[in-house]
């Protein structure tokens, strides 16, 4: 029975430490740095650094302080694709507000035809592991006709909503890439904590061009699979003033959280 066994324990303890718990094995963990609904509500300042998340993962997706554009890490190197259509290496001093990281070691690899849109390439994923339970990482390598990625600037505080910064989305299409989606399935009893599905970053080979996917065809995809049982996240306050201006963890989330079941589906 796959289970999120580490889930409530270490967020209590995260969170009455105010530091980065080391309860659970790395292998087998997907790391995560806050929640999807906190950047939601405009918490786009966090104190991890990425010298610090990368002990904790070689593979993953998320953003930056003042949600300065998209991050993507794949192969063990941290990219972050900014909305002047670039991306660049990641220094170990910046930080993120937001992140899901783990060590990605393939379980399973399968080679599928043609998929012609997002939403075909999600649906062939949920015929290879049908399963809701547990969390699942994707790496999906091949040559992409087409990719259409977005990021987005830097933003200035007072911080607005995520939901109003996407209503300005820097969007660019690619054409005939070679490249790499990074990606993971959460189960819908995490929903709050992340976004329930799929949620999906891609970088070319030549690392000049990526974002978060909006839509992509790709021929004869490469597909790797891993099954991550456990889940640890943190949270750190960067400041009395943040703590004091509403609480990183919404209260919803935290009853969620008490009464939430073993077996996570």
């Amino acid at each position: 029975m796959l289970r999120l066994q580490i889930l409530v324990l270490v967020l209590f303890t995260a969170i009455t430490t105010n530091g980065l718990c080391e309860t659970a094995s790395k292998e087998g963990t997907v790391y995560q740095v806050s929640t999807i609904t906190a950047l939601k509500q405009g918490t786009y300042d966090g104190d991890v650094t990425f010298g610090e998340l990368k002990k904790h993962g070689d593979f993953g997706l998320g953003t930056f302080n003042n949600l300065d554009g998209e991050m993507i890490a794949v192969d063990g190197q941290f990219y972050q694709a900014k909305a002047d259509g670039k991306v660049y290496k990641v220094q170990d001093a910046a930080k993120t507000p937001f992140a899901d990281v783990c060590f990605f070691r393939q379980e399973r690899r399968i080679v599928l035809l043609k998929l012609e849109n997002l939403k075909k390439i999600k649906k062939a994923l949920d015929k290879i592991i049908p399963s809701i339970k547990g969390i699942h990482a994707f790496r999906i390598r091949g040559l992409f006709p087409y990719v259409k990625v977005r990021s987005v600037p830097a933003q200035q505080k007072p911080y607005p909503g995520l939901a109003e910064v996407i209503k300005k989305q820097i969007v660019f299409e690619l054409h005939n890439v070679r490249g790499t989606l990074v990606g993971f399935r959460f189960p819908r009893s995490m929903a709050g904590i992340n976004e329930r599905g799929y949620h999906f970053h891609f970088i070319t080979d030549n690392k000049q061009a990526g974002g978060h996917v909006l839509d992509c065809t790709v021929n004869n995809p490469n597909v790797e699979t891993a099954l991550f049982p456990n889940f640890l996240m943190t949270f750190s306050p960067i400041s009395n003033k943040a703590q004091q201006s509403g609480p990183r963890i919404p209260e919803k989330i935290l009853k969620s959280l008490k009464t939430l079941p073993q077996n996570a589906q």
